[in-house]
């Protein structure tokens, strides 16, 4: 149940739902309660008909109040006896039956205003849970993802979340309605025959027992199944991801197979989920039968005694066989929510996972940077407390304007010595300086604000041209974007577009060619006007037309800009005011391009394998 309210906490938003939820509960759970009640008077209608009995007893007066079930009788008889002498018979039998009615109708009134005031808490905390994850998915550092499946993480953002929604939510209506129904008709049953109920009190928890070892064991079993639902979906995502290189290795036979394998391991998990489940409410109903049964047994008996009246009894059973529908609710809504609190630990994973990319408590503004970036003494390693680092003892000094390139082997730390200025990673040891102020020291949004990047994948979405391109940027005009996009060599095949810069391009950019979405990178990062440039294997993936014309734009984009360019073709950054030549993670080598050559070594050798002249 822990785990259960860790999640019901977020009802404390919806405090007025809440109560009034609460408060049409109490009330449906009453005049349930209170059509069951005139079963007595209408039993007494119908078996009673000594003229001289009604007299004797409206003589008596009514009753003085006791808590005994001998007062109920009495009070039953007195209303009953003043409704016959009233209007006779036929008249009280009308008023039981109105009343029967109006009780009902107000009941299921009440039953209705819950269920609609639960509806606000039970949507809107699935709401709430669905952009904590999200804003936490966004808020995690990039190391967080390089460890995790994305089809995991994407199980646990979608169907785990639909899960809580369908159980633990599901079930908030039962929580709250259900154990009130219990408590009143036990109350009821308590006055009537106290010897009766505890026999009940005594064997309901036998029943809970064997309920709840079944909810235990179905916990688990969900569990299994969430995870292997996790890997399945990144199977899909894998393979939607990579079909050309699947295709192009013949390799859909074991992919197939792996798919398939995985399917039959989920497939059989969830049947026994789904056999688990529903077998809790039979189960239950079984185990509160045989409980009512020994009820009928032992109320007879004190019926053939003259313990209890025929009617006060039948009234007392009818209690008792209304414990069955929220009995079975609740062992239900129970095992429903162990599969949701398995749901709801996976989640917790995301929500509760370490945030190691964190701002001081009173980060600076930079609004541009004025001098220089550097890099002092600086280490790092993906995994914390690792010996084999990526970057050793970096030491770089970038003025601002200038051009800096980092070449090397793959493997070598280009990348990873970028990420580090817009802070995807931190630094394990040394500094990370911008105008001399450590960058754990600004706000993250100011630092990210100066810095464009454009990747050697196109990163771009399924949306307008328009959109792409003024994407995460507030304010901007159509003619801004129209001239980012005039720049960056873009403008003349967007115009070509079936509706130019309102043309939708598909997942990924899907629409466009490589050259095409690599310059809509570009305009993207001309529009931003970063006071830092970071340009990662830009033009590698490109042929060479297109590469001459991102080339192009690349350089309209670096004009007087600080830029960090790595590169593979080391035609692209012969120009460069600083060649930085990296390899395992260290500085080996650094100058422009002719000091580079006159060295003969790493780099010269770089350029000979790609007959660089």
């Amino acid at each position: 149940m822990k785990k259960l309210f860790s999640v019901l906490k977020y009802c404390r938003y919806y405090k007025t739902s809440t109560v009034l939820n609460i408060v049409f509960n109490i009330l449906y759970a009453l005049f349930s309660a209170a059509t069951l009640a005139l079963i007595v008077p209408f039993l007494d209608l119908l078996f009673k008909t000594n003229d001289n009995g009604i007299i004797s007893i409206l003589l008596s007066g009514p009753p003085h109040f006791e808590f005994s079930p001998a007062y109920l009788q009495k009070l039953s008889s007195y209303n009953l006896a003043l409704l016959i002498t009233l209007g006779g018979k036929a008249n009280a039998l009308i008023i039981i039956c109105v009343a029967v009615f109006v009780i009902t109708f107000f009941k299921n009134i009440f039953r209705y205003l819950a269920m609609f005031f639960i509806a606000t808490i039970r949507n809107g905390v699935v709401r709430d849970l669905r952009n904590k994850i999200y804003r936490k998915s966004l808020d995690l550092p990039l190391s967080y993802y390089s460890e995790e499946k994305k089809g995991d993480l994407m199980s646990r953002m979608t169907t785990d979340v639909q899960e809580i929604e369908w159980s633990i939510m599901q079930s908030l209506e039962m929580i709250f309605r259900e154990p009130l129904t219990i408590v009143i008709l036990f109350t009821s049953m308590l006055f009537i025959s106290i010897p009766l109920t505890i026999y009940v009190l005594v064997l309901m928890p036998v029943a809970a027992l064997v309920i709840g070892f079944l909810g235990k064991s179905l916990k688990s079993a969900a569990h299994r199944t969430k995870e292997t639902l996790g890997n399945l979906i990144s199977v899909i995502e894998e393979t939607l991801g990579s079909l050309k290189v699947i295709k192009a290795f013949s390799a859909e036979a074991p992919m197939q197979k792996k798919f398939e394998d995985l399917n039959e391991s989920f497939f059989k998990q969830s049947v026994t989920v789904y056999r688990k489940t529903d077998l809790s409410s039979p189960l239950s109903e079984v185990l509160v039968t045989a409980i009512l049964m020994l009820i009928l047994f032992l109320g007879g008996s004190m019926v053939f005694t003259g313990e209890l009246s025929g009617a006060l009894f039948i009234t007392y059973f009818a209690f008792a066989s209304q414990l069955v529908p929220p009995i079975k609710q609740i062992t239900v809504a129970y095992n429903n929510l162990q599969k949701g609190v398995a749901s709801e630990e996976r989640i917790n994973k995301i929500l509760h996972a370490d945030n190691a990319i964190e701002e001081t408590t009173h980060p600076k503004d930079l609004p541009a940077l004025k001098h220089q970036i550097v890099y002092k003494n600086l280490s790092f390693a993906y995994h914390k407390g690792d010996q084999g680092y990526v970057l050793r003892n970096i030491d770089l000094t970038i003025e601002k304007g200038k051009t800096i390139a980092l070449v090397g082997q793959s493997g070598s730390g280009k990348t990873t010595l970028a990420d580090m200025l817009p802070r995807f990673y931190d630094a394990d040891k040394g500094e990370l300086l911008i105008d001399g102020i450590n960058i754990k020291d600004l706000k993250i949004r100011t630092l990210r604000d100066l810095i464009g990047v454009v990747t050697q994948e196109s990163v771009l979405f399924n949306d307008t041209v328009l959109s792409n391109i003024a994407f995460g940027m507030k304010n901007v005009t159509r003619e801004q974007v129209i001239e980012a996009a005039i720049i960056a060599n873009a403008h003349e095949f967007i115009t070509a577009l079936p509706n130019g810069y309102d043309s939708v391009i598909g997942d990924r950019g899907g629409k466009l060619s490589g050259g095409q979405r690599q310059r809509l990178n570009i305009a993207r990062a001309v529009l931003k006007n970063p006071d830092i440039l970071i340009l990662d294997e830009a033009t590698s993936a490109l042929d060479t037309e297109s590469e001459k014309l991102v080339q192009d734009a690349l350089s309209n984009l670096m004009k007087n800009r600080t830029s960090i360019v790595i590169a593979h073709r080391l035609s692209t950054i012969a120009n460069a005011d600083e060649i930085i030549v990296m390899s395992k993670g260290e500085i080996i080598e650094r100058g422009n391009h002719q000091e580079l050559l006159s060295l003969n070594g790493t780099y010269k050798k770089l350029c000979d394998m790609q007959s660089f002249k």
